[in-house]
């Protein structure tokens, strides 16, 4: 989960990363409260989960509490990237004498955590990691040892000496948040020396690891309902993994890799029908029972850009005639709320059972394909069927 930036704050002051004074607020009024107990020029700041929100007018400096309401007036509501903004960020006005970068991430391809820092902040760091590779340092993280205070020295040698000893000081702080908060990123950009000498993170983000939600009861807190993707939430509440993604084909399989290859061979098949794709990653895992059937069917059929579904599983440790039993009870279970076609192919243990079970229900929505790319091009063909004659119907 990625967090807002205020939530991004309260995480690293909480852990002792030094950030300027602030608070959010939802409305004008409430902006121009937060700028007066401040005292002083503030500065208002968009919170949406994206980047490039100066250049869209979503950060604006205030001198007053009256211009503090002025520019929230204008930002809230505003659109950056797709994403609405609710909300703002009234902080301190900082006097930036210079600017850096640093963050902490899981580094997946080496298998371990990996710290970077460089002298050079207030800029797209993956701009300056192709262009200049030099100017950012990298330093991997044992999982075992951690940052230490030589470590912490070795990554803020790269900033210049004057400030190296408050620097690695947050740096600790920052590695502190990252461990206790299971995150998979912190990152601090820019982090600034002030003009009085001070080191203070302006800006960061954080992205939670979900898997470990249940250390955390807390973090369920930290979602946002008004911009969280409905069949998302509703995946979410029934233990669902599920992502949303933009196109007509609704995919049902067990197992990632399994699900990511699906996503595949429908992109591919869906150029020859009108250029259909994907509409979702589902990966039911190893449980292929009625409820769990019903469960992800009933999100991916309230979807209405899904124009048709491709159940795709492999029988393993749940074999492919339980699964066949768990579409035909979760059809049942549905009733008449689904009413678009499903593609199923069964391949693996106890495949001819499952087939036969579907076979004898005879269910009229339900299309068996023996293979993988014929059951994508049947899904994709439907798919395209489908949003014809809604476009159609529409007309």
């Amino acid at each position: 989960m990625d967090l807002y930036e205020h939530q991004a704050r309260d995480v690293f002051a909480a852990h002792g990363v030094p950030v300027p004074g602030g608070a959010v607020a939802d409305t004008p009024s409430e902006a121009e409260d937060r700028a007066r107990e401040l005292d002083g020029p503030v500065v208002v700041k968009a919170q949406v989960k994206t980047g490039g929100r100066g250049k869209a007018g979503g950060v604006q400096l205030a001198r007053t509490p009256e211009e503090a309401r002025e520019k929230a007036a204008a930002i809230l509501g505003m659109d950056i990237k797709g994403h609405t903004v609710h909300r703002v960020l009234v902080t301190e006005a900082s006097d930036i004498a210079e600017e850096y970068y640093l963050s902490f991430l899981l580094d997946r391809s080496n298998r371990t955590f990996l710290a970077m820092c460089s002298a050079e902040g207030g800029v797209e760091i993956e701009q300056l990691a192709v262009e200049r590779p030099d100017a950012l340092l990298k330093v991997p993280i044992d999982p075992l040892t951690g940052v230490d205070t030589a470590t912490a020295a070795r990554i803020a040698a790269v900033l210049p000496g004057e400030v190296a000893e408050e620097a690695a000081k947050a740096i600790t702080s920052l590695w502190d948040a990252f461990v206790a908060e299971d995150a998979t990123l912190v990152e601090v950009n820019p982090l600034v020396r002030t003009g009085q000498g001070e080191i203070v993170a302006l800006d960061g983000k954080v992205t939670l690891d979900d898997n470990a939600a249940f250390r955390h009861p807390g973090h369920a807190d930290l979602v946002d309902q008004r911009s969280e993707d409905p069949l998302e939430a509703k995946a979410k509440a029934k233990d669902l993994n599920y992502v949303k993604l933009d196109g007509q084909v609704g995919i049902i399989g067990n197992g990632a890799g399994l699900v990511m290859s699906t996503l595949d061979v429908v992109a591919y098949a869906g150029e020859k029908h009108g250029g259909v794709k994907p509409a979702n990653f589902l990966d039911i895992g190893g449980g292929a029972s009625a409820e769990v059937m019903a469960a992800g069917l009933d999100v991916i059929l309230g979807d209405p850009d899904v124009k048709s579904v491709f159940v795709n599983v492999f029988g393993g440790i749940t074999a492919c005639d339980a699964v066949a039993t768990g579409i035909v009870e979760a059809l049942k279970i549905l009733g008449d709320s689904a009413t678009k076609p499903l593609v199923v192919r069964l391949d693996g243990n106890n495949v001819l059972e499952g087939r036969r079970i579907l076979d004898e229900a005879n269910h009229p929505l339900v299309t068996q394909v023996t293979t993988m790319d014929e059951a994508a091009d049947r899904a994709a063909q439907l798919a395209s069927a489908g949003a014809g004659s809604h476009d159609a119907a529409g007309a």
